[in-house]
């Protein structure tokens, strides 16, 4: 039998592990308060949770705020929109940012570091909210979904991590050999260079995902047809409802005994079902980050060299 040899661990060994042991379990607390809260608040009393009597578990248990989202039509007007947001945007993303990631990682390509620092400039730099509205407006796209797919179809943080990736670790002399076999730079990127990139794929399909399901901004800015809001965007207008009753009813103002009556009915729903509606926008996202979170830190481990 072969014994097993166990390393002694001294004395400030153990206290340091104990210390990174604490710290860890300290912060993996602080990040769970905040989802078991939001769980709890969407099965609990809204009056119970606006007063302060819920702390972490449900109060008064029920699925009303549920029941609520899921009659509340426009709340799966904007799913189905962001689903398609999601799923148009990121293959939109990659259709542009990987050509180009990997023509700027060829070493053949004349002037590639004045195009790479074309790219990094906008980083830095911008037109404004503005001219970027003009602009949209005067090609048609404002109150379309191309208003939320074609502007920042390229991330110059993600452009620069697949450019990394093809440059380190795709081998130039396999692309060589593709090209003294017959194949054109197109057949070489598609049938040799995207074959051996399915991790830095993966990691840029998920960056451009997240992002697209969390997107508010753009379309409060560009589309005016509730038809075409993604979800995030219905979920800020029942968080904003709830704040404005509650302001509103706190500001001293006069109202009358049925208007008092009806700005608290509609508060109290706003608080009800905001906390569900929250739960199930997060729901998808939370889902799937277990079995993807390998390529999170892959694609983190990718970007720390930008040779």
């Amino acid at each position: 039998m072969k014994r097993k040899h166990r390393m002694k661990i001294g004395l400030r060994d153990r206290v340091f592990l104990g210390i990174v042991y604490f710290v860890l379990a300290v912060y993996f607390l602080l990040m769970l308060y905040p989802l078991l809260y939001v769980a709890s608040a969407s099965f609990s009393d809204p009056k119970a949770v606006a007063g302060g009597e819920m702390v972490l578990w449900p109060v008064r248990p029920s699925l009303s705020a549920y029941r609520y989202v899921f009659h509340y039509k426009e709340i799966w007007v904007g799913y189905a929109n962001t689903v398609f947001y999601t799923v148009a945007g990121t293959l939109i993303n990659l259709a542009v940012t990987l050509p180009c990631a990997y023509a700027l990682s060829r070493r053949d390509l004349y002037g590639r570091g004045v195009l790479l620092a074309l790219f990094m400039v906008t980083m830095y730099v911008s037109g404004g909210l503005i001219p970027g509205y003009l602009n949209l407006n005067d090609l048609g796209m404002v109150n379309t979904r191309w208003a939320l797919l074609l502007p920042g179809a390229v991330s110059v943080y993600n452009l620069i991590v697949a450019r990394t990736f093809f440059a380190n670790t795709i081998p130039w002399e396999l692309q060589e050999a593709a090209w003294l076999d017959g194949c054109s730079d197109a057949k070489a990127f598609v049938h040799i260079v995207l074959p051996l990139s399915a991790p830095i794929v993966a990691v840029l399909a998920i960056y451009y995902g997240v992002g697209h399901w969390n997107a508010y901004f753009n379309a409060m800015i560009y589309i005016r047809d509730r038809a075409l809001y993604p979800l995030q965007v219905f979920l800020r207008e029942i968080l904003t409802q709830g704040q404005f009753m509650a302001q509103a009813l706190q500001g001293g103002a006069a109202y009358t005994t049925e208007e008092m009556a009806v700005m608290i009915k509609q508060a109290d729903t706003a608080n009800m079902i905001k906390y569900a509606v929250i739960v199930v926008s997060a729901a998808p996202m939370m889902a799937v980050y277990p079995f993807i979170q390998k390529y999170f830190t892959k694609g983190v481990m990718i970007g720390s060299v930008k040779g």
